[in-house]
């Protein structure tokens, strides 16, 4: 028992969301006959829920920080149709048009980072006016009509990665990509096991951590066959390479940074953290503007994938990215939350989502449940708080690349890290 518990990090219960993905995907393959685990549903799935994605992955970050966005979606939206008209009208390559994109997602988080940073405006005034702002701009810029992107453009949203090599039946990029994953985790646990030992630390047994390491790659490497078996031209979605990408980015950032640091301060005990030197004002306005770009980048995929821009881009996005962010271990009051954490939230509702509607269930009833979904797991992680024991979310979070210093404890034990001085931890653990 005590090596099972090493496996999983010290304790199975801090991988309760991915249990609850994983058991979520098991009961709709059922329910559905096997057609969620079929390579053109998860290729689907990936292609339908990357914008939602890497919207969550900037929200965490404003909402770590303390604030919340509103205006995602309209920005998205509105950026969206801008570079349609501005690769329809002006004639420019479609890849200066992303630039275009990125460069006025830029322009709007700092217009509303300057108000929330530096007038002292709150996130959510700020952005319920930028949400209202920016969808009434997205209908008069485009007068409330479709406008096309050209096919070079749709690959972002719609792309997939390119046949190369000899035919095996399979998409060698795809295949390469995975077992550069495995490999990557294979690493990462050995190097761990090394600092363990050069730290003193008690080891786990080596079978401990090579049956992780082959249920960890087992699964990659099926999921890599789902990608690489598809439909003939399909493969690993260019959404899904943008996101991963993102993910590994963002990730460094938030755990291995002074940056990430100092918005985990902020959204912890901003006095404290001003106290400490941390420019709040600063960390409050690049928040700001890093969701904006974020949201100017998946409003160009959703873009591309529907292959023009429309009146209605946007709606409801700034939801399904919240709700990613709570259902993945983020809290209210700020100062916790991880990257990894809010995408796996973003995935479970992913999953749900499409699960029903393969069930057949209308879009009344998968409404309701998304809504009970969210509202279930973020009710039991505040009672397990209140009752003083582990939050399943948080120790999740905590899990996923935490920035405390290397501890002497047993290799793989889940200690919490004692308060660092102030009335509030400036952490993201639970």
């Amino acid at each position: 028992m005590n090596s099972l518990k090493q496996m999983f990090g010290g304790n199975t219960r801090q991988f309760g969301m991915i249990f609850a993905l994983i058991a979520l995907i098991l009961f709709f393959q059922w329910q559905t006959g096997g057609n969620t685990l079929t390579p053109t549903n998860v290729i689907n799935l990936f292609n339908g829920n990357a914008y939602i994605l890497i919207l969550a992955i900037g929200m965490v970050l404003v909402i770590i920080a303390g604030h919340i966005d509103l205006s995602v979606g309209s920005v998205a939206a509105f950026s969206g149709v801008v570079v349609a008209i501005v690769i329809r009208d002006w004639g420019i390559p479609w890849y200066l048009g992303i630039v275009v994109g990125l460069l006025l997602g830029a322009l709007i988080g700092a217009w509303q980072g300057f108000w929330v940073a530096y007038v002292g405006i709150p996130a959510f005034i700020v952005t319920l006016a930028g949400m209202l702002l920016f969808r009434g701009a997205n209908q008069y810029v485009g007068e409330s009509n479709t406008i096309p992107v050209p096919q070079a453009f749709q690959y972002i949203g719609a792309g997939y990665l390119p046949e190369v090599g000899p035919v095996t039946g399979y998409n060698n990029l795809t295949v390469l990509l995975g077992l550069l994953a495995v490999a990557f985790f294979v690493y990462q646990e050995f190097r761990s096991r090394r600092k363990a030992a050069q730290l003193g630390s008690q080891l786990p047994p080596l079978w401990v951590s090579v049956t992780k390491l082959v249920l960890l790659s087992a699964a990659i490497l099926y999921v890599t066959s789902l990608f690489a078996t598809g439909r003939p031209g399909t493969s690993f979605p260019i959404p899904g390479l943008i996101l991963a990408v993102l993910v590994i980015i963002f990730a460094f950032v938030s755990n291995k940074t002074v940056l990430g640091r100092h918005v985990y301060a902020v959204g912890g005990n901003r006095h404290a953290a001003e106290l400490s030197g941390v420019q709040s004002k600063r960390v409050n306005f690049m928040v700001m503007m890093n969701m904006s770009i974020l949201a100017s980048l998946a409003g160009m995929i959703f873009v591309g994938r529907s292959t023009a821009s429309g009146p209605f881009d946007g709606v409801g996005w700034e939801l399904d990215a919240i709700a990613a962010v709570f259902i993945g271990g983020a809290a209210v009051t700020g100062g916790v939350g991880t990257v990894i954490g809010s995408v796996i939230g973003g995935l479970v509702m992913a999953v749900l989502n499409n699960g029903l509607q393969l069930m057949g269930i209308g879009a009344d009833m998968t409404q309701i449940i998304k809504g009970l979904v969210l509202l279930i797991a973020v009710a039991f992680d505040v009672y397990n708080k209140s009752q003083g024991k582990p939050s399943i979310t948080g120790l999740l979070t905590r899990n996923f690349g935490s920035r405390s210093k290397p501890d002497p404890t047993p290799y793989g034990s889940s200690q919490t890290e004692q308060p660092v001085g102030t009335k509030e931890k400036i952490s993201h653990d639970v």
